[in-house]
């Protein structure tokens, strides 16, 4: 009887001394509330300007609703473009409560770790405009910052000058930007760029269904139709363009738009768009993005490692993102992994023929990659909900880059992803950065030698590989 009234006196000793290092009960956690706020933001405008934030009513307004936001819908259709992001850390003395990376453009997202995309409302930009470190609160530059045409064509060693000719680049996306032309013209007029316009039969806008219904105007797709419109201009100049508006941002209504494209005779047709893939979606859409004899690009997605769709589709060249900046070496150019981008093997799409790499078994993402990183960004010009220039990011570059090496290159009607992968010689490999955690790694960290997820099996040097 000694022995197990000691033990249990023994025990209820232990007991008592450990509440005093147990968790905090979910009660008591609520009670901690942040009373710091660090705001990295990344653009190539401010070169990573940090905010340190110390008013405690407006870091708490900002993290009660950043822990509010809905979670992104599992099936929402985002473009690909991003115009700025932030690194957010919410302290409260030396600890740390919450670290969250926001996206602003495109859908706006929150990202609060793998898995846990929420979508930002107008809120959630009001107050962080506050904090003064939101340079889009005030009127952009009227200058061009950011990465110019020329700057492309030398990085990716581009005949721009003289070829393209014949061609037709369509782009794809949802709702309408009423001053897309205007725009454009803008743009091309100051780098220099031959006038594509409607009266000289350069450029074309059509609904979906290729007429001229257009759908109602959009301010965030608007972003995304000057960002398209200026790359394929960028890379192709003497290409003619062709704008397909969506009425919704639904797969049935871009895909219509692709079909409509391929129909008026569009030689390369570029999505910068894309859904988390599930069964549903991959068997109802992929007959949208299947045409042999025209190049079909998409966007990889903009939140790091995680497969999307149209990019996943085998008849796709899916494209993801990088960051590229001048370096000191033979090329001039220096290019890493940019940890947006998205990646990944696919759940539901068998593997073509095509792709050797060993850790999937269907569908591997992505094949090709050019530039991304919003803090090595491009140059766009965009009025309609912006100011004029601004420099942007995502895979929605990436995307229409690389349909613009394509129409360089005149080869649409007789290749296919197959064609990358044997004449992957003639391109950058990327061989540093990372978009997240995976297993196998390379589907989402580059290594030296052979294909990744991230950035695929390059970018471009020259036109030889498409």
């Amino acid at each position: 009887m000694k022995t197990k009234t000691s033990l249990v006196l023994l025990l209820a000793m232990i007991m008592t001394l450990l509440e005093g290092y147990a968790s905090p009960s979910p009660v008591e956690a609520a009670r901690i509330l942040p009373n710091m706020l660090e705001i990295v933001r990344t653009s190539a405008v401010s070169n990573g300007e940090v905010a340190n934030v110390t008013q405690s009513r407006l870091v708490r307004d900002i993290y009660h609703n950043v822990l509010s936001l809905p979670s992104q819908p599992k099936h929402e259709i985002c473009p690909a473009y991003v115009s700025a992001e932030y690194h957010l850390k919410f302290s409260h003395g030396a600890s740390s409560l919450l670290k969250a990376n926001a996206q602003q453009g495109g859908c706006l997202t929150v990202n609060l770790g793998h898995g846990d995309i929420r979508v930002a409302d107008k809120t959630f930009w009001s107050l962080i405009g506050r904090t003064n470190a939101l340079s889009n609160a005030h009127p952009a530059l009227d200058v061009p910052q950011g990465l110019q045409p020329k700057d492309l064509q030398l990085a990716y060693e581009l005949p721009s000058d003289t070829k393209g000719k014949g061609q037709t680049i369509a782009i794809v996306d949802a709702y309408d930007d009423p001053k897309a032309e205007a725009d454009l013209a803008v743009y091309r007029a100051m780098f220099g760029l031959p006038p594509c316009t409607t009266g000289n039969g350069c450029f074309k806008k059509v609904d979906e269904y290729g007429k001229k219904h257009y759908p109602n105007a959009d301010e965030g797709w608007s972003g995304e139709i000057a960002l398209d419109l200026d790359m394929v201009s960028a890379i192709c100049p003497n290409c003619h363009i062709m704008l397909v508006e969506a009425k919704g941002a639904s797969f049935d209504d871009l895909g219509r738009s692709v079909n409509s494209a391929v129909r008026l005779k569009a030689n390369i047709v570029s999505n910068s768009y894309g859904a988390f893939e599930d069964a549903e979606t991959v068997k109802s859409a992929a007959h949208y993005y299947k045409h042999p004899g025209t190049i079909i690009t998409a966007s990889a997605g903009d939140n790091g490692y995680g497969v999307q769709v149209p990019a996943a589709f085998n008849n796709v060249i899916a494209v993801g993102g990088t960051s590229l900046s001048r370096a000191n070496n033979a090329r001039g150019w220096a290019e890493a992994v940019w940890s947006g981008t998205g990646s990944g093997c696919s759940q539901y799409i068998g593997k073509p023929g095509w792709q050797k790499d060993k850790g999937c078994r269907k569908r591997s993402v992505t094949d090709v990659s050019a530039v991304a990183d919003p803090a090595t960004g491009v140059a766009v010009y965009n009025t309609y909900g912006s100011y004029g220039w601004g420099v942007f990011g995502g895979t929605s570059a990436s995307a229409p880059i690389i349909a613009g090496v394509y129409a360089l290159a005149g080869n649409a009607a007789k290749v296919n992803s197959s064609y990358l992968y044997s004449h992957s010689s003639y391109l950058n490999p990327v061989t540093v950065g990372s978009n997240g955690t995976c297993s196998p790694g390379y589907l989402c960290t580059a290594a030296i030698g052979g294909y990744n997820g991230p950035t695929g099996l390059g970018t471009p040097k020259g036109i030889k590989a498409f």
